[in-house]
């Protein structure tokens, strides 16, 4: 995951999709279904690219947050 900014979170991340602020999301393989599946189908309505390939716990290191998360959501510099 490239540094820079990023909001984490399914919230946040729905966000700056409809908001058009998204370069490229992250999306935890391990994670619920009923939870990434929408973020997946609003990114490919958008032409947002998604990576799939990270779990909920690298997903977290990766932003510096002590736990997982399900979705993260590079912002266009």
């Amino acid at each position: 995951m490239e540094p820079g900014k990023r909001v984490v979170g399914v919230k946040q991340s729905r966000k700056a999709i409809r908001e058009g602020r998204v370069c490229r999301v992250y999306l935890a393989g391990d994670a619920d279904p009923a939870i990434t599946q929408p973020i997946y189908d609003e990114c490919a309505a958008a032409g947002i690219p998604v990576e799939t390939g990270r779990t909920m716990a690298q997903l977290g290191r990766a932003c510096g947050i002590a736990v997982g998360a399900s979705v993260v959501a590079e912002l266009i510099s």
